[in-house]
């Protein structure tokens, strides 16, 4: 008896079935028709905080020209938000760039005295560690003691208080002044762990909001459809 053409398991002849299965494993939120519960719990700004029907979300996203997002898979029901996806995916990115970025960039910084390091030199190297403590950096200062320099230990100790009394609007002595070795070491921290931008980088910021703001939302048909269920 003659036999058919076996099956065949190729995955290509699958192609088109699920459309949006590859986009919905790539992605980290559901959105719009990947959101497939029956309601969805709506909170946000702009909106009726409450139970709707998915539906009825969808056509509200739509007609605000924004996305509708799950953003609690977990929760009965979802909970989900109406936002503009592709706004919110770069402003997260932006975040966890500048945050590596201010992770990698921050240092300790070193600087050093003598037990005889006069007036001069003393105001040199505090504007240094001004500008250190500024750009978000830790400072290291340390007395160094050499041969019998060790016996005026106050005189150093002298010197990193009154660096601490020089540095304190942009800096925190993190610690008394302590000996390791031939050093009396003192540590700095930044008052302030949050950069501040120059201008040209406020306005780019302001820029790139201004152009992203959500579109005006088309007026809505009236309707006594999609009204959030009471007390949900």
């Amino acid at each position: 008896m003659p036999q058919g053409p076996r099956p065949s398991f190729n995955s290509n002849n699958n192609r088109g079935r699920n459309p949006n299965f590859r986009r919905e494993q790539q992605q980290e939120h559901r959105t719009n028709r990947m959101i497939r519960v029956p309601e969805v719990r709506l909170v946000g700004e702009n909106i009726e905080v409450g139970v709707y029907r998915t539906e009825e979300a969808l056509r509200m996203a739509e007609e605000q020209g924004l996305d509708l997002v799950e953003i609690s898979p977990n929760a009965v029901p979802p909970v989900c938000r109406i936002i503009d996806y592709n706004k919110f995916l770069y402003e997260k990115k932006k975040k966890e760039k500048e945050m590596k970025a201010k992770a990698h960039k921050s240092e300790v910084k070193e600087i050093r005295f003598t037990p005889n390091t006069d007036d001069h030199d003393f105001d040199f190297k505090a504007k240094h560690a001004e500008k250190f403590l500024k750009d978000g950096n830790k400072v290291k200062t340390y007395v160094q003691f050499k041969g019998r320099a060790i016996m005026f230990k106050e005189r150093g100790e002298l010197i990193l208080l009154k660096f601490a009394e020089r540095l304190a609007e942009v800096g925190a002595l993190e610690g008394m002044p302590t000996m390791e070795g031939k050093r009396m070491i003192a540590i700095f921290a930044p008052k302030s762990a949050k950069k501040k931008m120059d201008s040209k980088e406020a306005k780019e910021e302001r820029a790139e909001r201004a152009q992203q703001q959500p579109r005006e939302p088309r007026p809505a048909a009236a309707s006594s459809e999609g009204k959030p269920e009471q007390g949900a």
